[in-house]
């Protein structure tokens, strides 16, 4: 019983990524800077796995909150020894205001190893297209300020670079790091 428990497991999460293949997520290489102004892409993240969550320093509630859980999760997967490490990614939708200064003085507050990644407002629609972030730029106010609304998730990229799963708004950072942890554990 335990076997075939274990062998129905194996196909449904081989099933689930064949159907996450097929969205062609996150596939093709991108530039751009990290908070040091170092050129990054995608290709430097390989052999890692890889928290990818897109926002903006100047979103009221949703981003902060996402931050933490994301790097809550990333403490949770920390904890557990033996594991690879996972790297927190956070790209900007908003590069007009979000240069690398903003973004390292933003991202401080949460993990200490939570990678801003920023470029030019062409460079960012790119990678956001490239992962079917929704992002729109609301009207700005009297004072020149504006919201940007975008998708709420989380992706998890494999070792390869692979798009492996993403997480919405629901999930916990406890449910998260278990879900990356099965990952981990099924990776070939």
């Amino acid at each position: 019983w335990l076997y075939l428990r274990h062998q129905k497991e194996g196909q449904r999460r081989e099933r689930h990524l064949r159907q996450l293949r097929a969205l062609s997520l996150g596939q093709g290489d991108f530039q751009l800077r990290d908070t040091a102004g170092t050129a990054r892409s995608k290709a430097d993240f390989r052999g890692r796995w890889v928290l990818l969550y897109f926002g903006f320093t100047h979103c009221p509630d949703v981003c902060p909150e996402q931050l933490e859980r994301l790097s809550r999760a990333v403490r949770l997967l920390e904890a557990q020894p033996g594991l690879p490490p996972v790297q927190p990614v956070f790209v900007t939708v908003d590069p007009e205001r979000d240069d690398a200064a903003a973004l390292a003085r933003y991202l401080r507050d949460f993990h200490p190893r939570l990678l801003g990644l920023t470029g030019s407002a062409q460079q960012v629609r790119e990678v956001a297209a490239k992962f079917r972030v929704y992002v729109s730029t609301g009207p700005r106010d009297s004072d020149g300020d504006y919201l940007v609304d975008h998708s709420v998730l989380t992706f998890l990229l494999d070792p390869d670079g692979i798009f492996r799963d993403c997480y919405g708004r629901s999930r916990t950072a406890e449910e998260l790091a278990q879900s990356v942890r099965g990952h981990m554990d099924s990776y070939r």
